[in-house]
């Protein structure tokens, strides 16, 4: 089958209004969304000149997932499409706060980013749980393929559009622009209709016990166990990405910092390719496969780094955007179908933490070495340890796949990173 042929093929889980709908609104927050967080680490690279400014961003948007298991709660024993409607317009008033960010108060961008990441975990949660709930089991990789494309699409034009407004209007258009996308968001949710699964019976389990259920039951799950830590070690990884991708850009490359939004734009040709045939391979290989095959593109991508050649790099991050997609919408299914309904909050919420957390903490000690190592020893790092990754991933069994006539609001009763969840920040990885 041809890749036009795929392109033109309209996904399975179209069929279904209330995801149409949701679809909608998920274009108008990634259009915001993604204008706004490569954006904020250019602004402090502008605002102090260093390297390590703008790699903190990253690392606190990383951080702010340790209200995971909070998030992760409160998704599992609430409306799900309430707390989206909630959470985008509380959204859009805290990046407002980003008006009054100046030089000597560099603190206050850290601050919007924390709390802007912890309202993307509740949002990515909710989103994940309510789409659970939609689609049946054998249209979930087809519906998170979709919302995928839809992500790593908007990379082909909110990075241009970020620029071009940084560049010609300033950071405040930028915050505008973002702010708005999310009470659009917020409004477009409103006619989002969908029977949400009712929540489990509650347990006297004591609410830390209840909060961390996510965690136990991908550790009892072994599959889920096994691709949660081998994703967690990649994207830890990748990290020291997050620091050095501007001396990547500045020395390796001889562009300006603002080229990071062009590069990005460029991997979402990827992905665009990668969202459209992320169903079709899961079908025939099964998600681990997929999520191996997608860490290889992913470590290749990376390597293509250390030429320093403009055409190479814009290649490699054509290969990034393909694989990373794959690497998503994978693991995002094999979540979803091995996980019941009223799980999904905490267990999509534990899942983040555990992939987002580790590439904080990195990304962190690589602001502390950025300045000591050469960037080429870090991207070095990075794409070893993708690929030691990749290997143990295809050594992955492939779980039985459950009856096609299960799942969605029907399957409430037998037991899923939404495809827009985060999980490996700064250009995609």
């Amino acid at each position: 089958m041809s890749a036009l042929t795929l392109l033109r093929r309209r996904p399975a889980a179209w069929v279904h209004r209330p995801f149409r709908r949701l679809t909608v609104a998920w274009i108008t927050a990634n259009l915001g969304d993604s204008a706004l967080y490569l954006m904020a680490a250019v602004w402090a690279k502008d605002l102090t000149h260093s390297d390590a400014a703008a790699g903190i961003v990253f690392a606190v948007l990383g951080l702010s997932t340790l209200l995971a298991p909070v998030m992760g709660h409160l998704v599992d024993h609430a409306s799900r499409r309430t707390l989206l409607i909630v959470g985008n317009l509380i959204g859009g008033g805290v990046v407002c706060l980003l008006f009054l960010l100046t030089a000597d108060r560099l603190w206050l961008l850290y601050v919007v980013i924390f709390a802007y990441g912890a309202l993307g975990t509740l949002t990515g949660a909710a989103q994940s749980a309510l789409l659970r709930d939609m689609l049946p089991d054998a249209e979930l990789a087809s519906g998170n393929g979709v919302l995928s494309t839809v992500d790593q699409a908007l990379r082909l034009v909110s990075p241009l559009l970020g620029t071009a407004l940084y560049v010609t209007l300033g950071p405040h258009a930028v915050v505008a622009l973002t702010a708005s996308c999310f009470v659009v968001t917020a409004l477009l949710l409103v006619g989002v209709r969908q029977q949400e699964s009712q929540p489990e019976p509650q347990i006297d389990e004591g609410y830390l016990r209840s909060a961390f259920a996510g965690f136990t039951h991908i550790a009892r799950t072994a599959v889920l166990a096994r691709t949660t830590v081998l994703i967690a070690v990649a994207f830890a990884a990748t990290g020291l990405f997050n620091v050095a991708i501007f001396p990547v850009i500045q020395q390796g490359l001889g562009l300006p910092t603002a080229a990071l939004g062009v590069l990005v734009s460029v991997q979402g040709i990827g992905a665009v390719a990668g969202g459209a045939t992320a169903a079709l391979a899961i079908s025939r290989w099964g998600e681990p496969r997929v999520l191996a095959i997608g860490l290889t593109l992913l470590a290749l991508g990376g390597a293509a780094l250390l030429t320093h050649s403009v055409i190479a790099a814009g290649t490699g991050m054509a290969a990034v955007g393909f694989g990373v997609t794959w690497i998503v919408v994978a693991f995002v299914t094999l979540r979803q179908r091995l996980t019941t309904p009223r799980m999904q909050g905490r267990t999509s919420a534990a899942t983040m933490l555990a992939l987002n957390v580790p590439q904080a903490v990195v990304t962190l000690l690589g602001a502390s070495l950025i300045s000591v190592v050469d960037f080429h020893w870090l991207i070095g790092v990075t794409v070893v340890s993708i690929a030691v990754a990749a290997v143990a991933a295809f050594a992955t069994k492939r779980p039985a796949m459950p009856d096609a006539a299960g799942g969605g609001a029907t399957a409430a009763a037998t037991g899923g990173v939404s495809a827009g969840e985060p999980g490996g920040q700064a250009v995609g990885f």
